[in-house]
C-alpha cells in the first residue's frame, strides 16, 4: 500500500473518531474504529510521523505528499488533547457533586490520592504495569454459582498480604448480554484499587441467547449475596459493597443498585441482602423498552433486546421493568454515571435523561461526566482518558466510602446495652 493510501485510510479513521459514521448498520465498525483512534491517538501520531518522515526522505518523492500526513497528525493531536483534558471534566464533576472541599477532605484521610501513571503504561497499554501487579494478588475462578459452570465463577483482586475491613468493588463485564468474560474489562480500575487497599470482585454471569433475561441480573445479585457471605475471607468489608461495569455491565450495575432485595430478581435467595453502597455505571443502556421515545432505543429493542436477550415481544412489560430509567427512586445509593458524546452503541441522550430523573428523586449524590469525542469502551485499557477516569472513580468511591463510614460509625461505636436480670429496669 502506498503512502498516500495509508494516509487516506488514516484520514478516514480520524474523521470517524471526530464524527462517527451514522447508521445502525455501521455502528459496530464505527465504534471500534473511533475507539482505537481516540484512545491510541499518541500511537497513531508516532506511526504517522515515522511514515511521513520516511516518505519525505525518499528520493524522487514529492514532499507535498506529506501534507496529508501532517494534517492527520494535527487532528490526532487534537484528539490526544481531548483525552488529556478529560481530567478537568472528572474534577469538575466531582466538585459539583461532592462539594468544593471534597478533595481536601480526602487528602485529610488518605495519602495516595495524587498518584502518577507510569509512562511505560501509556506507551504499552496492553501490558499490565509491574507496580500494580507487584502490590496485588488474584484468586481466580472462585465459584459463586457452581451449577452454571464457568459462567458462575468470579475472580478476587486484593492487596498482597493480610488485609481486613477493606471496601469492596464488584465489576460486571459488558458484551451486549451475549458475550464477555470477567478478565477482559475493568482491569485498570480493579488493579489500581486493589493496590490501594480495596478488594475487587469480577464476575462471569449467564449470557443470552442461551439464558434469557433476567438470568444476568439474578447472577449479579447472587454475586452480591456471595460477597456478603464470603468476602471477609479475602479481607473485604461486607458492609460496603460498590458496583461498576460498562455497556451491558453498566445496565446491570444501575439496575442492581436500583432494585435491592427485589424478590423478582432473587429467586431462591429472597432473604439475602443485595443492597449496594455506591454505583458507577460506564456508558450503560438505561432504556430497554423505548420509554424515552428515541428511535435508536426502539431499533435496539426491536432488533436485538426483545428477540435475543429477553426472547419475548417488544411490548412485554419485562423490558420496562428491566430499564433503570423506570426504576429510579429516592433510596438509590450514590451514583457516578460516565458516558462519551460519540458513543454509537449506547445513546448518550438516554443517559442524560436517566441522570436527570435520578437527580430529581435521589437523596444521595448523583455525579455525571460526559466526555467529549469519546467512544464506547474507552476504559478497557490504559490511555490518557481511561487513566483520568480511574482517578475520578477512585476519588468518588473513596468519598462514598468515607460518607458511609461516618454515617455508620456512631452505631458501631455505641455498645448494645445489657440489662441485669435483677435490675428494676
Amino acid at each position: 500500500m502506498s503512502y498516500l493510501r495509508r494516509q487516506l485510510v488514516t484520514s478516514a479513521l480520524v474523521a470517524n473518531a471526530i464524527r462517527p459514521v451514522p447508521g445502525t448498520a455501521f455502528s459496530v465498525p464505527a465504534m471500534f474504529g473511533g475507539w482505537l483512534v481516540s484512545e491510541l491517538a499518541p500511537h497513531f501520531i508516532a506511526g504517522t510521523a515515522v511514515d511521513t518522515a520516511l516518505e519525505v526522505t525518499r528520493r524522487g518523492k514529492d514532499p507535498r505528499h506529506a501534507v496529508l500526513g501532517l494534517a492527520n497528525m494535527a487532528v490526532l493531536g487534537y484528539l490526544m488533547r481531548q483525552g488529556g483534558l478529560s481530567g478537568q471534566q472528572f474534577n469538575s464533576t466531582l466538585r459539583d457533586a461532592l462539594g468544593e472541599g471534597y478533595r481536601a477532605d480526602l487528602l485529610a484521610d488518605v495519602d495516595d490520592l495524587d498518584w502518577k501513571t507510569p509512562l511505560t503504561q501509556l506507551v504499552w497499554p496492553f501490558r499490565p504495569a509491574k507496580q500494580s501487579l507487584a502490590a496485588i494478588e488474584v484468586h481466580k475462578n472462585v465459584p459463586y454459582a457452581a451449577e452454571h459452570g464457568r459462567r458462575g465463577l468470579l475472580d478476587v483482586y486484593k492487596p498482597k498480604g493480610d488485609v481486613s475491613g477493606a471496601p469492596v468493588l464488584l465489576q460486571v463485564h459488558g458484551g451486549g448480554w451475549t458475550i464477555g468474560n470477567k478478565d477482559q474489562q475493568g482491569l485498570p480500575l480493579m488493579r489500581h484499587l486493589a493496590a490501594h487497599g480495596w478488594v475487587c470482585v469480577a464476575i462471569n454471569y449467564r449470557l443470552s441467547p442461551r439464558d434469557r433475561f433476567p438470568a444476568h441480573l439474578v447472577d449479579v445479585k447472587r454475586a452480591i449475596a456471595w460477597i456478603r457471605q464470603h468476602v471477609e475471607e479475602y479481607g473485604g468489608d461486607p458492609g460496603f459493597v460498590a458496583i461498576t461495569g460498562g455497556s451491558a455491565g453498566g445496565h446491570l450495575t444501575a439496575l442492581a443498585a436500583l432494585t435491592p432485595n427485589d424478590p423478582e430478581y432473587q429467586p431462591g435467595f429472597e432473604d439475602a441482602d443485595t443492597t449496594l453502597q455506591a454505583a458507577v455505571p460506564f456508558y450503560g443502556v438505561y432504556d430497554m423498552a423505548g420509554e424515552t421515545g428515541l428511535r435508536s432505543v426502539e431499533v435496539m429493542r426491536d432488533r436485538f433486546l426483545a428477540p435475543w436477550v429477553f426472547r419475548t415481544s417488544p411490548d412485554d412489560d419485562a423490558l420496562r421493568r428491566a430499564s433503570p430509567i423506570t426504576r429510579v427512586n429516592e433510596d438509590a445509593p450514590p451514583f457516578y454515571v460516565i458516558h462519551g458524546t460519540n458513543d454509537v452503541l449506547a445513546d448518550v441522550r438516554v443517559t442524560r435523561e436517566f441522570v436527570e430523573r435520578l437527580r430529581e428523586v435521589s437523596k444521595q449524590p448523583v455525579a455525571y461526566t460526559e466526555l467529549s469525542l469519546t467512544q464506547h469502551a474507552f476504559d478497557v485499557f490504559p490511555s490518557l482518558r481511561s487513566q483520568h477516569s480511574v482517578r475520578g472513580v477512585d476519588r468518588f468511591l473513596r468519598a462514598a466510602h468515607a460518607r458511609h463510614r461516618d454515617a455508620t460509625a456512631p452505631a458501631r461505636r455505641t455498645p448494645t446495652p445489657t440489662v441485669d436480670a435483677d435490675s428494676p429496669l
